[in-house]
């Protein structure tokens, strides 16, 4: 007979089982990395296409604009197609910024180095580019064989910022030569050579010719640079530096056909 009052031994409770594994939090984790990976994978692909794209863009536009030169005009170009996405662009319909440089042009013969920026150039090169700014780079000796200033005797010599030359005029009977120096400035179709100096060489004796000298440097003289140029290009900046001149030039909705660089602009 057991004991009534004998206590029990108490419940000991179960040990808890052991936690699953986070299979799902894993399984998320890896769904996130591979979508990374996918995203980096397609962003590489998209500009490794970019790249060849505009690889192509700039063959297409160089073989264009070379096609479409004058037959005065000889040399090779480099094309440089600026922006982020040439694929968005080229869907766009135009290029933001497309830089042409040519180092080694002849233009009728005459050596010069070009260098354009063109903004807005439409694939379709039919139409016209919105805005060009471009520079010419000419040595003393191309502009000499190009142009011959009225009253000049002899070639011209380019300084810094000035330009000289040599004239002749006479003066009761005797022929006084004398030696001018000129600042150029941009006038759209035309270059500005405004006098501000003249000295009267050999031969002078002891006439008083200070109001030759003063008729010499009394008004610019003034160059029509457009029959150079195409149609619709204007002369923004000249800058002179000793043995080379630098034409600065502007363009607004011009097309770059053969036509269009063929037609010369002309002086008013």
């Amino acid at each position: 007979m057991t004991d009534a009052t004998q206590p029990t031994e108490p419940l000991v409770p179960s040990a808890p089982a052991p936690a699953p594994a986070p299979r799902r939090r894993r399984r998320g984790m890896w769904a996130m990395i591979w979508i990374a990976i996918s995203i980096i994978a397609l962003v590489v692909l998209y500009f490794a296409a970019d790249g060849l794209v505009r690889a192509y863009a700039e063959s297409r536009v160089k073989a264009e604009i070379e096609q479409n030169f004058p037959d005065f005009v000889q040399g090779d170009v480099t094309v440089q197609i600026g922006g982020t996405s040439v694929i968005a662009q080229y869907l766009s319909g135009s290029f933001e910024q497309v830089t042409l440089d040519a180092p080694k042009l002849t233009v009728e013969g005459v050596p010069l180095s070009a260098s354009v920026v063109a903004q807005g150039v439409p694939v379709d090169l039919t139409k016209p580019v919105s805005d060009i700014a471009g520079t010419i780079t000419i040595s003393q000796s191309s502009i000499n064989s190009l142009l011959r200033l009225p009253g000049a005797t002899g070639d011209l010599t380019l300084g810094d910022g000035t330009i000289k030359y040599d004239g002749t005029t006479k003066v009761l009977g005797l022929s006084i030569g004398y030696t001018v120096t000129v600042e150029p400035t941009a006038a759209g179709e035309s270059i500005l050579l405004q006098p501000t100096k003249a000295e009267v060489k050999a031969g002078g004796g002891n006439l008083d010719l200070s109001k030759l000298l003063g008729a010499v440097v009394s008004k610019p003289l003034s160059v029509c640079v457009a029959q150079y140029l195409p149609a619709g290009v204007e002369v923004d900046d000249v800058t002179v530096v000793p043995g080379e001149a630098t034409i600065h030039l502007t363009a607004h909705d011009i097309v770059l056909s053969q036509e269009t660089l063929a037609t010369k602009g002309s002086c008013s």
